[in-house]
């Protein structure tokens, strides 16, 4: 074995997909496909046993999706380099890739020609977006810069009203954020409000989206 060679579990329902990734991967030297997985649970417990350099994940796979299996990665501290595998060309799609930690983002429909260069390059540590997505990509960086406008309303929060933006950018539901912070499940919903109101933020999904912008703020608290 190659002492470069780059160990990779890949996952997806669809066998004809599996084996032309693993032909495209393996035909380049340096790049070994150790298991490959039919489903998001699967995929974990060979991530977790094999412990691969990069898992190459489809987001719907049955049971346990891809962006799943990455919050579970990270919840048991698991380290290894994601790429997501997707036929999804939203935007929200590829924010949640990105704000889960992914450091690739390929389009099915063109993968076999953009998945070496992504495993390598994610491999030592960098980020690849099918090119197709380009435009995605500006998107984010532009909604980022105008959200950095607003980033000192922050601190118009409270300490507990910050704390709380911060379970919520991790996924925690009002009670698990009650549990965590001793507090009850009628007053996480108040300081759901009160954030929302000194923040000017609307809509049912609108809390989440801030929540996760500014996610790397947040997880300085």
């Amino acid at each position: 074995m190659p002492a470069t060679e780059i160990r990779i579990v890949v996952a997806d329902d669809h066998p004809i997909v599996r084996q032309g990734l693993r032909q495209s991967l393996e035909a380049e030297r340096g790049l070994k496909v150790v298991a490959e997985a039919t489903d998001g649970q699967t995929a974990l417990d060979q991530i977790k046993s094999l412990t691969p350099q990069v898992a190459v994940l489809d987001i719907d796979m049955p049971g346990l999706d891809g962006f799943s299996v990455l919050r579970a990665l990270r919840a048991e501290k698991i380290e290894v380099e994601v790429v997501f595998l997707t036929i999804h060309r939203d935007e929200d799609f590829l924010n949640e890739a990105i704000n889960l930690g992914a450091k690739g983002y390929v389009l099915k429909d063109s993968a076999l020609t953009d998945i070496v260069t992504c495993v390598k390059l994610v491999a030592s540590g960098q980020h690849y977006v099918s090119p197709a997505l380009t435009g995605l990509l500006l998107n984010r960086q532009q909604r980022t810069a105008s959200l950095s406008q607003r980033k000192p309303e922050l601190k118009d929060l409270s300490p507990t009203e910050r704390r709380v933006l911060k379970l919520i950018a991790e996924y925690k539901t009002s009670r698990e954020i009650a549990d965590q912070l001793f507090i009850s499940h009628r007053t996480v919903e108040t300081h759901r409000t009160n954030i929302c109101n000194k923040l000017e933020i609307h809509g049912n999904h609108a809390l989440m989206k801030f929540a996760l912008a500014y996610k790397s703020e947040l997880s300085d608290l």
